[in-house]
Formats: structure tokens, sequence, C-alpha cells
């Protein structure tokens, strides 16, 4: 009998339910005997023992369902050596609830952070399998992550619908994109949606060089604009304080995020009319995109191969359209950024398009 814990920690994505099903498909394709523990709301199950027993029917049908089926909250990794409200040892009742269960193996589906606190279970004797999940494709060591195509979809339809509108009204629309350390994904949308301007977190800008841009478009006789701005998008002169300094000028800001800030520096600039569109959390809704299906179920896959080769410690990636894994330890506490140096960034420019920079 081999007994398999999963949990899915952090914010959720499209293709947490599909990632699952692919690991227990493949599980019940290795071994005569498997039973499965989920973990209920992340590690948050696993610290106080909330969990259910679960049979094959509970993964029929879930290979199209967004969201978790098994909850998922987030516990961050700087707190996990602090005791909880109670005193509880956090670590400490992770690794009993595993001993308890007789645990064969943790899976874990999680981005940064997540990994991070597998690699300390790990290295804390557990047998871990950490599956890379995030919508901002940040995680190191992965080409991509599971998440992140179905995220770009949505924020690629969504500077398509503000296409018609801005064209119609001759306005200058901002659309904000998820992405609070990383560009990927406002990067990917902003060129899939035929964005004009396109602002990252990697690349601080120059409102000047932004205004520059949308009177060059305005010359040119184009009578609409639209600027793919990352909700972490940093203007050159916050990004060069000191970090105390950028952190405070960042949660001091008077606007609700920088897209509100761009837009009425843009109107002061040149009393252009300007809106701001924020997708949000649509970012992380609805069905997975089929190719999100189809890595998560290689990603499932590969993990339940790891399990079968007792091959644990290890984080499933992607690396040149090929599933393989790497230890948890080279990816935990890395992100993955966007430089400006590369290639997709450097065609983007080729395109015409600007990055305020």
């Amino acid at each position: 009998m081999k007994r398999i814990g999963m949990l899915t920690s952090g914010g959720d994505c499209q293709a947490l339910n599909a990632t699952m099903r692919g690991v227990v498909k493949g599980l019940h394709g290795s071994f005569k005997d498997v039973e499965i523990y989920g973990f209920l709301e992340g590690y948050k199950g696993l610290m106080y023992g909330n969990y259910r027993i679960l049979k094959p029917e509970d993964f029929s049908g879930i290979l199209t369902k967004g969201g978790t089926i098994l909850g998922s909250s987030r516990q961050p990794f700087k707190l996990m050596r602090e005791p909880d409200e109670n005193g509880m040892d956090k670590v400490k009742a992770m690794k009993d609830t595993y001993k308890k269960l007789k645990l064969d193996c943790l899976v874990v589906l999680g981005g940064n952070g997540s990994q991070k606190t597998a690699n300390l279970l790990s290295e804390e004797g557990l047998n871990v399998i950490g599956l890379p999940k995030t919508i901002d494709n940040d995680l190191w060591g992965t080409d991509m992550t599971f998440g992140f195509q179905s995220a770009v979809d949505i924020a690629t339809e969504a500077i398509d619908c503000i296409h018609t509108t801005a064209a119609s009204h001759g306005r200058v629309f901002i659309v904000e994109i998820m992405g609070h350390k990383v560009g990927w994904i406002t990067l990917h949308a902003g060129i899939a949606g035929g964005a004009d301007i396109i602002l990252i977190p990697e690349i601080p800008y120059d409102i000047k060089n932004v205004c520059k841009a949308l009177d060059k478009r305005a010359k040119e006789g184009k009578g609409f604009s639209i600027l793919a701005v990352a909700e972490g998008a940093i203007s050159k002169e916050v990004a060069s304080l000191p970090k105390k300094e950028r952190k405070a000028a960042i949660a001091n800001s008077k606007y609700p995020s920088v897209a509100y800030e761009i837009a009425d520096q843009i109107r002061e600039y040149s009393g252009t009319e300007v809106r701001v569109t924020v997708p949000g959390h649509t970012q992380r809704g609805g069905s997975p995109c089929p190719y999100d299906r189809v890595l998560s179920s290689r990603f499932g896959a590969k993990a339940a191969e790891l399990i079968k080769e007792e091959k644990y410690g290890e984080l499933v990636v992607l690396k040149n359209n090929e599933v393989t894994s790497i230890p948890l330890s080279e990816s935990a506490g890395k992100l993955k950024y966007v430089s400006p140096d590369d290639s997709i960034v450097k065609n983007a420019k080729m395109l015409g398009i600007s990055f305020g920079d």
C-alpha cells in the first residue's frame, strides 16, 4: 500500500485539479494499492491534521475544473518557524501528521513560497515532490508553470475587448495585469493583445518616455493607445530609492495602484482622456486552457514516476519542452525574472512596443 499526501498551497489557479488528477492517474497506473490523503487548505491542513481520504471518483471530471477541490491558503514561509497563536510548532506539527498517517510521500502543488516550505520539509527528512504552480511563471528552474498560460489567455482577452471601445472613443486605456514582482503575464498578454506600451517591474519606466510614445502614436494618426501595465510596475524615480524608502513610497501612494497613478500623470502631461481597467482575480479563475491541461497532466505523470522510483526532494519542471525534475533546493527561494536582455523583450521592441525605459 502506497500512502500519498497532497496539498495545494498559496494562490489558486486554473490547473490545480488537472495536476492532481494527473498525479493520481499516474499512481494508480504504477501501484496496485494507493491511498490518497488530501490535506485541506494547504499547509494548514497538514499542520492541524485536516484531511480527506480521496477516492478515484473524486478525480473524475476535474480536468477542466478551475480552483482546487482541496482548498488553499497562504502560509508565509518566513513564519513557518514561528509558533502559531497557541504556541504550536508548525514544522513539528506537519512532520507529526506525516508520520502519524504513515505517508510514503507528500506532493506539494504550489509556487515560490510553497516550494520553499516543501524544501524545508524535505530537509527535515520527509519524502516530498514539488509541482510548479503559479500564474506568475516566476518559479526558478522551470520554463513554464501550470496556470500561467490560462492567466495570459484571460489577460489577453481583456486587452482584446478594450481595443474596440478604445478605438470607438479615441481614448488611452490602461489594462492592469497581475504581476507583483515579475512581468511575465503582462509581457505575454501585452504582445498577444497588441498593446502599444508594456510596463513591467523588471524594466523601470520614465513617465516622460511613456508620454512620448503616446505622442508619437497620435502624430502618426493613431486614434487610441493601449498600455498593459503590471501591478508591480515601478518608475525609474522610485526604483532608484534605497529599499526601505522604495517600499515606503509604494505603501504610502495616494493611488489604489500604479495604473491609476500613470493615468493621472498622462492626463496631466497631455490632457488626454485615460481609462483604467483591472481584470484582477478573473486571471486566476475559470477553466484551464488546453495548454495547461496538457502541461498539468504531464507534470502529474512525472510526479507519479518520481514516486515510483523513490526519487524524492525533487521539483517537477519543464525544460526545452521536456518534463524532468531538479532538486527542490535548487529552486527554493529564487525567482525567475524577465531580463531586459531576453529575446522576447528585444522582439517586442522591434515590433514598436515601448517599455517606457
